[in-house]
């Protein structure tokens, strides 16, 4: 009979246990959206905002940023400095954009997989 106590009172235990570690789980699931939410509205800023950012070396970086509605600068941002390259219109900006979607084709994931699947056969 001792023995059939202590058994219930170890499942009871154990179940108490996994309730609590769910429980923390999803209140930690909650919380971390949560705080998402409000450090971007807190982060919003309407003047501001960077266009593009490519990694040019280990903590070095080259930015467009957009500074009000058409003001663009190029930016190099290095471990403690940051530089300006220089500025660019709208116009400008656009060119780039449209110049990369000519380089490069549209990607179709079926025609990769089947060139892939026959690299394996």
């Amino acid at each position: 009979m001792i023995f059939l106590t202590s058994t219930g009172e170890n499942f009871f235990q154990l179940l108490f246990v996994l309730f609590v570690f769910v429980g923390i789980i999803a209140l930690t699931y909650y919380v971390t959206r949560w705080i998402a939410g409000y450090q971007k509205t807190q982060g919003k800023c309407r003047n501001l905002q960077v266009v593009e950012a490519i990694r040019v070396a280990n903590n070095k970086y080259v930015q467009i940023i957009r500074a009000g509605e058409d003001r663009f600068f190029v930016i190099a941002v290095g471990k403690d400095n940051i530089t300006l390259i220089g500025e660019l219109s709208s116009s400008e900006l656009k060119e780039i954009g449209e110049q990369q979607n000519e380089l490069l084709p549209p990607v179709d994931f079926k025609s990769i997989m089947n060139k892939m699947l026959k690299k394996e056969k």
